[in-house]
């Protein structure tokens, strides 16, 4: 597996995104979740992505479950701040003392003295950025977290590179996902958007085709070939996908192919959001 840096700290080329190994898309299997993640050190994709957020906490209990005596293997990357109101409306909490209390609950269920990226998962927009920061830079010096990022190292992890699940080719009807599906409430899922993004697909699985690999092979071929600084975390509690997906780290995508995607999918060809308008305030969009 080709190696990348994110500022300081070197990582897989691709990472694993451990989000819906707890309920997301509907209800994983937690066994299947764990196997995956083993399976991730013996390919040697070694940055596992998750939240507190995720599961309200399980997912990191479980990831704790999947590295016990391995811990040394991955780089274990975590968020904080991504919270629901009583109503679940979406809010988020930057105060210097939730951070540190959040970072302390993540390492209890990480069942580690350390986290090896902590990110901002949502912006908290009364709180100054710098006394979020400034709080997290303490987590560093106090021995608990290791990379926040770096002032001019600067690294990108990309979320979502397939689209959730839509770039895979997997989903063509909205009665495809299942009830609690997260996806059922995103914009570009909704049957007014769901027809022009399908024809998208289509054209990203006509390349893949041409190419000799799948449709999510092709996505992430292609952004992994566009700077050595990126690295993204494509989600799956599923073994096979893994390595489908790890696979394409060895692609090398012909010009007249990264043309073609440049064609059809210039910024803003997908129909709908990303997000529903509800998420903007925290996101920043």
């Amino acid at each position: 597996m080709e190696r990348r840096r994110l500022g300081a700290l070197e990582v897989s080329a691709l990472g694993l995104g451990c989000a819906t190994m707890t309920p997301f898309y509907g209800e994983p299997d937690p066994a299947s979740a764990i196997d995956t993640i083993r399976r991730a050190g013996e390919l040697c994709v070694d940055l596992l992505d998750t939240s507190d957020a995720y599961g309200n906490g399980r997912n990191e209990e479980l990831i704790s479950r999947a590295v016990e005596g391995r811990r040394h293997d991955y780089v274990i990357a975590s968020k904080f701040g991504n919270l629901r109101r009583p109503d679940g409306t979406p809010t988020a909490d930057g105060r210097p003392e939730y951070v540190k209390a959040a970072c302390d609950r993540s390492l209890v269920r990480l069942r580690t003295d350390v986290i090896d990226l902590y990110y901002i998962h949502r912006v908290d927009p009364t709180v100054p950025i710098e006394d979020t920061v400034g709080a997290m830079s303490e987590l560093v010096r106090a021995g608990k977290v290791r990379f926040l990022g770096d002032e001019l190292g600067i690294g990108f992890v990309a979320y979502s590179p397939l689209g959730r699940g839509f770039l895979t080719g997997t989903v063509t009807r909205r009665e495809e996902l299942r009830p609690g599906d997260a996806r059922l409430r995103m914009p570009r899922f909704q049957a007014e958007n769901l027809p022009s993004n399908l024809e998208l697909v289509g054209e990203l699985r006509r390349l893949a085709e041409a190419e000799g690999c799948t449709p999510a092979q092709l996505a992430l071929a292609w952004i992994l070939s566009r700077a050595r600084s990126i690295v993204p975390i494509a989600g799956t509690s599923h073994r096979r996908w893994l390595e489908e997906n790890a696979a394409a780290t060895e692609i090398r995508l012909a010009a007249t192919t990264e043309e073609a995607l440049e064609r059809i999918f210039p910024r803003g060809a997908a129909a709908g959001a990303r997000y529903p308008e509800i998420f903007g305030r925290t996101l920043g969009i």
